[in-house]
């Protein structure tokens, strides 16, 4: 492995652009771990990918060095300028992130539930009396998307348009489609200013409302976000919820679908599954391309990287490192360190969803398990692109329970 800044350019040790299935990559995040933790692509302009937990972990604690003003994801940057708070470094990152945290409190995620229960209860219902069909299509997408309708007080119809918005943006990634990807942020960015001008006509609370928080909230010097970084937060806000939690849920039930001894214990004994959740978390996280660039060169296992380089923190990677998690392809129900897993990241930038998205896995779960009393895999997987990991297409044959 060449350390000169330019010899690497042409180096292309891991290739997100080849075909995948449900295993491949994590195989192959186990042997970049091993022989090249901090591995050059050439796919997307050239990137690095950061594989080992330690290594992801310093990187994330170490925002004043290692920032997302530059870049922020792999493939791409943005189309439709910059989505705070992700794409801010702190400290100007900070009041966009209280303003979104003052509207996941547990009071508001705990008022949520009921209609996550509504929502999910219904959309199994109609999947299971179909007897077979695709998980993520008629189950797992419409529900984040549906639950977010609610959160953030969209109209039916707003809402049926963030859904089907948010399936072309992931079928877009899944294809490196950047023309379509394109017109789906757009999409996202019409919605978005339409929902701010809503809002601005007709204020709601902000501890219930994401976007009245935003336009309550003030920045470091007293004045409200200009208009463009406002857009694009709340942009980033429609969208963010709508990817991971789709895949999570199909990459749990392509296990389960595997071993039909765990689907059994989990029916029987519900009070196991947010345990199970957080395990199927780690085995299954659904990101490999949240990115950062270093504010000044610096070196890497012996890679030096240029300040504005792209910088892949594959999450899915750490998240089964052998040297944090024994046995780390295996499942192990309450985990003694679970708690450590990267799913939801570290530092100023960790998911500011995470109750929402704990509340929508585990009712997800309870439902599947609770409407049917077995279901199996009957069609071939889908896989995700880059910078996501995992299955978008799950088709399950499913007995009523």
């Amino acid at each position: 492995m060449s350390n000169s800044p330019e010899s690497h350019k042409s180096l292309n040790e891991y290739d997100p652009t080849l075909p995948e299935t449900f295993d491949s990559e994590h195989q192959e995040f186990a042997q970049l771990r091993s022989r090249c933790p901090v591995a050059h692509s050439t796919a997307f302009d050239g990137f690095w990918a950061v594989t080992r937990y330690d290594d992801i972990h310093r990187i994330l604690m170490e925002p004043q060095t290692y920032i997302t003003s530059v870049r922020n994801v792999v493939p791409g940057s943005s189309t439709t300028g910059r989505r705070p708070p992700l794409h801010l470094n702190p400290p100007e990152h900070t009041p966009y992130r209280r303003a979104i945290d003052r509207a996941l409190s547990a009071k508001r995620v705990a008022m949520i539930e009921p209609a996550t229960r509504r929502i999910a209860s219904t959309l199994m219902r109609d999947l299971v009396a179909r007897g077979e069909g695709d998980l993520v299509e008629h189950f797992a997408s419409p529900l984040p998307a549906y639950v977010f309708g609610e959160w953030m007080g969209l109209t039916q119809d707003q809402t049926s348009v963030l859904w089907n918005t948010a399936k072309a943006y992931v079928k877009a990634w899944e294809a490196f489609d950047k023309s379509s990807v394109a017109v789906a942020a757009e999409h996202l960015a019409r919605m978005a200013a339409e929902v701010i001008e809503e809002r601005r006509r007709e204020p709601r609370d902000p501890m219930m409302d994401p976007t009245s928080s935003l336009l309550a909230e003030r920045d470091a010097n007293g004045e409200p976000f200009p208009d463009v970084l406002l857009a694009g937060c709340v942009r980033q806000v429609l969208v963010v919820g709508l990817v991971a939690p789709p895949i999570v849920m199909g990459s749990i039930a392509v296990h389960l679908s595997r071993d039909p001894a765990l689907q059994k214990q989990l029916r029987a004994d519900p009070s196991l599954i947010p345990d199970a959740i957080e395990e199927f978390l780690r085995l299954y996280t659904p990101y490999r391309g949240f990115a950062r660039s270093a504010a000044h060169e610096v070196e890497l296992h012996g890679r030096k990287i240029c300040p504005g380089e792209a910088i892949a923190l594959v999450y899915a990677s750490a998240n089964r490192d052998e040297t944090v998690f024994p046995d780390p392809d295996k499942f192990q129900l309450r985990r003694p360190n679970i708690k450590q897993h990267l799913a939801f990241g570290r530092g100023p930038h960790t998911c500011a969803g995470i109750p929402l998205a704990r509340q929508q896995l585990n009712v997800a779960l309870e439902e599947l398990l609770r409407q049917t009393s077995h279901f199996e895999l009957c069609g071939d997987l889908h896989m995700s692109g880059m910078p996501e990991l995992g299955p978008i297409c799950v088709p399950l044959r499913m007995t009523r329970a």
